[in-house]
C-alpha cells in the first residue's frame, strides 16, 4: 500500500512541477468558479425533502390531500345543443392551513367572447386564403360559448360570493375553514356546447349530415382546483393547452338525454333496468365472461335503426364514481356498443367501446381489443387497473382522457376502407389515450405545471404496450426520433421541465424526448430490470396522489440504487444535445525503447525511476515493436499465474473519444475485427465525470481491429454520426442514396 502511496505521491509532484512556476501569476489573473460539474447532485434545484414529501421521493408520514364530492343534476337538450347543470360540492379540507376562499376551474371560458386565450397569439395576415377562411377569421361574430353561472349558494340556500377572474373562480368563504372541517355548497350553471369539429375543442359533439351528433363531453362543469405543500392554490389560468390539476372524490351523477340515445360515462351504472332492455342487459352479463372476443350490446344493424326514428321523449342515466379526479361522458342515438372483460389479476375489468357506423370495420376490428391490451400491458408496469372498466369512444377530431373513459379519432374511408396510417393512428390513439388512466388519472400529476409527467410517461409505456398487442406496429424509432428536434436552432428548444404554455415544439418537448430519455434509461443505462423495479415503485407510490418531478427523480433513484441526477439535470433541465465521436485512433506497440518524454522524465527523477526496476514501454511506432522484455517477465512467472493469463496481446489501440455535445452519455463501441467478429463494450456516463470533452481507452486484442463505431444502434440520440466511426466513413449522401435504389 505505501508503495503504490509513493507513486501517486511522486506523479502528483511531477505535474506539479510543471505549473508551479506560474501559480503565483494565475492567482492574480483568476477567480474562483462555483461547481458546474453536469454529475453534481440536484439539490441546489430539487425543492427540499420535509414530512410530506420525503429525500426518498416516497409520500410523507404527514402527507395531506384535499377530497372533493360532487352531486350533480345534467340535463341535455340536444336541439339547442345546450347542457344544463346543478351540481352540489362537499370541499374536504385535508389540510393543516386555514382557507379563506376556494378556486373554481371554469375550463369553458377559455372559448367565452371575451376570452383572452385568442389574444395571446402572434398572428399576420397572410398573402392568400380561401374565402371560407377568410369570413370564418375576420367577419364571423363570435359565439356565445362560457359558462353562465346561474347562482353560487351555500348549503342554507344563502348566497355564496364569488368573483370571476376568466377561467378561475374565486369562492369567498364566509369564515376561514379550519384544518378538518367540510364546506358545503352548489353551483347552477349552463352553457352552449361547441362544435369540435368546426370549432375545436378537447370535447363538444360532432355533427351528421342525417342530423344526428355525437356528444363527447368534458371539462363541462365548475370543478375544484388543487390545494397542497407545493403550489398552494393550483389556480394558473387555463389557456387551453396545459391541462389540468385536480383534486379526488366521489361522483354522483345524474345525465337526462333524449331517450333513444346511449350513454356511457366514468363511474357505474346504477339504474340499468331502467335504461338498458332486457336483451341488452343479458348481452352486458355474456361479456362479463367473454375475455376472448368483444360481444356487442347494441348492434351496428341496431343502431342504423336507431339513428332513423328520433324522440322527443327523455331518459334519466345515474352513475356513480369514487375515487376518480374528474368526469365526463359520451351520449348519442347512433352508437354500436360492444364490450369484452378483461382478467388484471383475478379482477374482471370491462373493456368497452361507442362508435358510430362511421367508425366501421375498423372500430368494431381493433378498438375493444385495444383497451384490453393496454390495461393489461399498463397494469404490467404500474400497478393493477383499480376501476372497473375503460371506455374507448369514436370522436372525429379527438384524443383525450379521463377516468375510465376517453375520446379518439381514427374513421375509415366511407366506403368503409383505411390505411394502414389510419389504423395504426387509431391504435395508437387509444392505447394512449387509455393509458392516460394511469398517468394521470391515478398518479396524479399537475398537468397545468408539468404536462412531461402524463404525456411524457404515458408516451413511453405506449410503446411498449402498442408492440405487445402487434409486434410489428409501427411506434417510431426512440430514441433516434428526437434526434431532429434537439439539432434545432436553440432559440427554437425549451428544457423539458418548463411549464407547458411556454414551451417551443411542444409535442416533442412534453411527449416524444421524455419519452426517449425514459427509453434510454431503461434500454441503455439502467437496464430493464432496474428500471422496471423503479418505474413500478414509483406507480405504486404515488396512486391517488399529487407526485412532484422531485418525487419522480428520487424514486427512480431511491429504488434502483443509481445515482442519475446528472441525466435529469442534463436531459430534463437543459436543452443540450448528444453528440460523443472519435477524434482519433493510435495503434500502441510493445518496446524496449522510451520515447524522448520518458527519457526526460528519467533524467529529472533517478531515485523514482531506479526504485521501479525495469520497464515495459509502449510505442506508435511498428518498427520499434519487441515484446521481449514482457515475454521474459511471464517466463519467470508461477505455473499457476501463467494459466491464468492470456495471451500478449498482439495488437493495442489508443482510441480517443470526443464529446462536441454538451450532454453526458454513456459510449457504447463496437468493435469489428478482421476476421468479421465483432464486440461490444459500453463506458458508462461517468467516464466523463473529470474531463468533459475528451477520453482514452485502450483496446487490446490478438485480432487486428478493422472499425471502431460509436453507438451502432443509435441508442443515444447523437445528433451527429459523421464522427463515430474509424475510419471515418468517406462515402456521400448521394452514394448511400444509389445503393438504396434497387435494380
Amino acid at each position: 500500500m505505501r508503495k503504490f502511496a509513493s507513486f501517486f505521491l511522486i506523479a502528483f509532484l511531477m505535474a506539479s512541477s510543471v505549473i508551479a512556476q506560474d501559480t503565483a501569476e494565475k492567482k492574480k489573473t483568476t477567480k474562483g468558479h462555483i461547481d458546474q460539474n453536469k454529475f453534481r447532485q440536484l439539490k441546489d434545484v430539487l425543492a427540499t425533502p420535509n414530512d410530506q414529501r420525503t429525500a426518498s421521493g416516497a409520500p410523507g408520514h404527514a402527507y395531506t390531500q384535499q377530497k372533493v364530492d360532487y352531486v350533480m343534476d345534467l340535463r341535455l337538450d340536444e336541439a339547442k345543443n345546450m347542457l344544463y347543470g346543478n351540481e352540489k360540492i362537499t370541499y374536504h379540507n385535508n389540510s393543516n392551513d386555514n382557507l379563506e376562499y376556494l378556486w373554481v376551474q371554469l375550463d369553458q371560458n377559455m372559448r367565452a367572447p371575451d376570452s383572452k386565450t385568442p389574444l395571446v397569439e402572434s398572428k399576420g395576415m397572410s398573402s392568400f386564403q380561401t374565402p371560407d377562411a377568410f369570413v370564418k377569421e375576420n367577419m364571423a361574430k363570435p359565439k356565445q360559448f362560457g359558462f353562465n353561472i346561474e347562482e353560487v349558494k351555500q348549503a342554507d340556500g344563502k348566497d355564496l360570493s364569488y368573483t370571476i377572474n376568466r377561467t378561475m373562480m374565486r369562492i369567498n368563504l364566509p369564515k376561514a375553514l379550519a384544518p378538518g372541517q367540510v364546506f358545503k355548497f352548489s353551483i347552477k350553471w349552463n352553457y352552449l356546447i361547441n362544435n369540435s369539429v368546426e370549432d375545436g375543442g378537447r370535447s363538444g359533439f360532432e355533427a351528421f349530415p342525417d342530423g344526428n351528433k355525437n356528444y363527447t363531453i368534458a371539462q363541462f362543469f365548475p370543478r375544484l382546483a388543487v390545494y397542497n405543500n407545493v403550489e398552494g392554490w393550483q389556480n394558473m389560468q387555463f389557456w387551453g393547452r396545459s391541462e389540468w390539476a385536480l383534486e379526488f372524490g366521489d361522483y354522483d351523477v345524474k345525465l337526462t338525454v333524449p331517450a333513444d340515445h346511449i350513454v356511457d360515462a366514468t363511474g357505474e351504472l346504477q339504474n340499468e333496468k331502467e335504461v338498458l332492455t332486457k336483451e341488452q342487459r343479458n348481452r352486458w352479463e355474456k361479456a362479463r365472461k367473454s375475455y376472448k372476443d368483444p360481444v356487442f350490446i347494441v348492434t351496428q344493424e341496431e343502431a342504423e335503426a336507431n339513428e332513423k326514428e328520433g324522440t322527443t321523449k327523455t331518459k334519466t342515466w345515474h352513475f356513480k364514481a369514487n375515487n376518480v379526479r374528474d368526469y365526463a361522458f359520451a351520449s348519442s342515438r347512433k352508437y354500436i356498443w360492444d364490450a369484452m372483460a378483461v382478467n388484471i389479476n383475478g379482477n374482471t375489468v370491462m373493456a368497452v367501446s361507442l362508435y358510430p357506423k362511421e367508425g366501421n370495420p375498423l372500430w368494431e376490428e381493433h378498438s375493444t381489443r385495444v383497451v384490453a391490451n393496454t390495461l393489461e400491458e399498463y397494469s404490467k408496469l404500474t400497478f393493477d387497473y383499480p376501476y372497473s372498466k375503460a371506455i374507448s369512444v369514436h370522436a372525429k377530431r379527438q384524443g383525450m382522457e379521463y377516468p375510465m373513459i376517453c375520446f379518439n379519432y381514427g374513421r375509415p374511408n366511407p366506403d368503409g376502407t383505411y390505411s394502414d396510417r389510419v389504423k395504426n393512428g387509431m391504435i395508437g390513439v387509444i392505447t394512449h389515450e387509455i393509458g392516460h388512466n394511469f398517468f394521470p388519472m391515478i398518479v396524479n400529476s399537475d398537468e397545468r405545471q408539468w404536462t412531461w409527467m402524463d404525456e411524457g410517461l404515458n408516451s413511453f409505456v405506449e410503446i411498449l404496450a402498442e408492440l405487445d398487442y402487434d409486434p410489428s406496429f409501427n411506434t417510431g424509432n426512440l430514441p433516434k426520433d428526437i434526434v431532429r428536434y434537439m439539432s434545432l436552432d436553440q432559440e427554437n428548444l425549451s428544457p423539458i421541465m418548463s411549464q407547458g404554455d411556454y414551451v417551443y415544439n411542444f409535442g416533442p418537448n412534453a411527449y416524444t424526448k421524455p419519452a426517449a430519455g425514459l427509453y434510454m434509461l431503461r434500454q441503455t443505462i439502467m437496464g430493464p430490470e432496474l428500471f422496471d423495479y423503479a418505474f413500478r415503485t414509483y406507480s405504486k407510490r404515488w396512486m391517488f396522489k399529487h407526485p412532484t418531478p422531485a418525487d419522480f427523480f428520487r424514486t427512480m433513484e431511491d429504488a434502483s440504487g443509481m445515482d442519475l441526477d446528472w441525466f435529469w439535470r442534463g436531459w430534463f433541465y437543459t436543452t443540450d444535445y448528444n453528440d460523443i465521436g472519435i477524434k482519433e485512433v493510435k495503434p500502441v506497440y510493445l518496446t524496449d525503447k522510451p520515447n524522448e518524454r520518458t527519457k526526460k522524465l528519467q533524467e529529472q527523477y533517478p531515485a523514482y525511476f531506479s526504485r521501479l526496476g525495469k520497464l515495459v514501454f509502449l510505442t506508435t511506432k511498428k518498427e520499434d515493436a519487441n515484446a521481449k522484455d514482457v515475454e521474459e517477465f511471464i517466463s519467470k512467472l508461477p505455473a499457476d499465474q501463467k494459466e491464468n493469463m492470456k495471451e500478449i496481446p498482439k495488437y493495442i489501440y489508443q482510441v480517443e473519444f470526443e464529446k462536441p455535445g454538451g450532454l453526458v452519455l454513456p459510449i457504447i463501441v463496437e468493435l469489428t475485427y478482421a476476421d468479421g467478429s465483432k464486440t461490444r463494450e459500453t463506458f458508462p456516463a461517468q467516464i466523463w465525470r473529470k474531463n468533459d470533452s475528451q477520453v482514452y481507452r485502450v483496446f487490446t486484442s490478438n485480432k487486428e481491429i478493422k472499425s471502431i463505431v460509436v453507438d451502432p444502434d443509435l441508442e443515444t440520440a447523437d445528433i451527429d454520426t459523421s464522427n463515430n466511426s474509424w475510419p471515418k466513413e468517406t462515402s456521400t449522401k448521394f452514394d448511400k442514396f444509389k445503393n438504396t435504389v434497387k435494380d
